[in-house]
């Protein structure tokens, strides 16, 4: 999937697209054809990066349903030609998604609809598992025949049919297809899900890790072979090291993380900085930086940020201002463990992030977390920004975080609008810390209590606001 183009902070578009709480409020007071035009794009043009990690749903279906919205455009999108052509997830997920929200929300053509794309769509999967959630047994059995019929009755199919009941998401449907007493169903069915089981005992009884008997070099060896597969197995080697090596092992792990092969010289230096915290792991992270290889120099930077104690915060003192990977790391080790004499290391990186590499760098979670954790004050304008500008949900997310301990404005101005916010946790937040004089806030806190889409977290913050024993709202 290609990154998707995301309209600047500012617009209509661009707010719904980042899923920010103003975005249901710019909506609301657009003129309606313009707000669902809007918001049909981005429900059939999904605008996130990792729609695995980000939460959008949920907040397009809000919507949809505050602007009476009809799902003909997502209709037309599930129908069209391109379904057969284009069958990535990304394709038709969220709308897939949306359509599972509205059917909870009590939307029969919703429910309609996902009951027709799992017949005869090419994602049938997800919207198989969307019902699973929120259809009634009666319509789940009603789809055994047209989603059995997508696997032929020949070895490829049952052996495709079993994989597909094995790994199901949601294996409700499966469970009650197996009780049907029609031979080309439940017996199906039941067969595909004892294949499965089977499958996964030869697996696990064909392990192809380490075994018993294994020394340190053998350990090195699986570590370099994978490597030369492509598999990074840095960390699980580590582990390994951690069963096999003894103290007298040492001299041989030191060195392999020295001068090693790459796999060896990897799994040296996550076991010395992970495993058994080894002060010398230090000189030899740095020393891994400055070599010819990237894949080790990647590893040393990992195996730094998984150290622990003082030693590690006082040598990422030093190397914080490095213009490498290893100083981005060294910021991040501070952001995460350091003190507050380290708030100006942190308050430096993170705004040499911000304009070397733009609102969405991947360093900025870590140093954004910091700026909140270390109480930056000065550092509120910079997590303003990022707030405002990002595409990513979470970093937002943690940015709004950040300013409830750093703003003092928070409470009656970017909190307010995160009531409205696409992610659960961002939510949380706004419901703990909006100012309750702003009757736009005393509203949404009543609707997001009696929501029973809302999650348990969200509501939990809610009720401490308007329960019994809090301050009336």
């Amino acid at each position: 999937m290609f990154d998707p183009f995301i309209a600047p902070s500012g617009t209509l578009l661009g707010l719904l697209q980042r899923g920010r709480g103003d975005g249901t409020l710019h909506a609301l007071a657009a003129p309606r054809p313009e707000a669902l035009a809007a918001l049909n794009h981005c429900v059939l043009s999904d605008p996130r990066h990792d729609w695995q990690v980000e939460n959008r749903s949920l907040y397009y279906a809000r919507l949809y349903l505050d602007l009476d919205g009809g799902i003909e455009e997502i209709e037309r999108h599930l129908c069209d030609a391109d379904d057969h052509l284009d069958t990535d997830d990304s394709r038709t997920g969220l709308a897939l998604a949306v359509l599972g929200h509205l059917a909870s929300y009590g939307r029969d053509d919703a429910l309609a609809l996902l009951r027709r794309y799992a017949a005869t769509g090419s994602n049938w999967a997800w919207a198989l598992d969307e019902l699973a959630l929120r259809d009634d047994d009666a319509g789940l059995r009603a789809l055994a025949v047209p989603v059995l019929a997508r696997f032929p009755e020949n070895a490829e199919g049952r052996a495709e049919l079993a994989t597909t009941v094995r790994d199901a998401y949601e294996p409700r449907p499966w469970r009650l297809w197996a009780d049907d007493p029609r031979p080309s169903v439940g017996a199906r069915v039941r067969a595909a899900s004892e294949q499965g089981s089977f499958d996964r005992w030869q697996r696990q009884m064909r392990p192809g890790g380490p075994g018993p008997g294994w020394g340190v070099q053998a350990v090195f060896d699986w570590a370099q072979e994978g490597l030369d597969r492509g598999s990074v197995l840095h960390v699980p080697a580590a582990r390994c090291l951690s069963a096999v090596a003894g103290p007298e092992d040492r001299p041989v792990i030191v060195e392999a993380a020295r001068s090693g092969f790459d796999g060896a010289r990897c799994a040296a230096l996550h076991y010395l900085a992970a495993e058994v915290r080894d002060p010398v792991v230090l000189d030899l992270i740095e020393a891994a930086t400055l070599g010819a290889s990237p894949t080790v120099a990647e590893a040393a930077v990992a195996a730094f940020e998984r150290m622990c104690g003082e030693a590690a915060v006082e040598r990422a003192r030093r190397w914080a201002q490095r213009p490498d990977a290893l100083g981005a790391s060294a910021a991040g080790v501070l952001a995460c463990r350091g003190g507050a004499q380290d708030a100006p290391l942190v308050l430096g990186a993170l705004r040499d992030a911000v304009r070397g590499e733009g609102p969405d760098a991947p360093r900025l979670w870590t140093l954004v977390d910091g700026a909140g954790r270390l109480g930056i004050a000065c550092a509120a304008p910079v997590l303003r920004h990022v707030y405002r500008e990002t595409s990513s949900s979470h970093l937002r997310g943690r940015a709004a975080q950040a300013l409830a301990a750093t703003d003092p404005s928070f409470a009656t101005g970017f909190a307010v609008e995160c009531l409205w916010d696409c992610e659960e946790t961002t939510r949380e937040v706004a419901a703990r810390h909006a100012e309750t004089g702003d009757i736009r806030v005393a509203e949404r806190l009543r609707r997001l209590a009696a929501d029973p889409a809302e999650e348990a977290e969200v509501q939990s913050a809610v009720r401490s606001r308007i329960g019994p024993d809090a301050p009336a709202v």
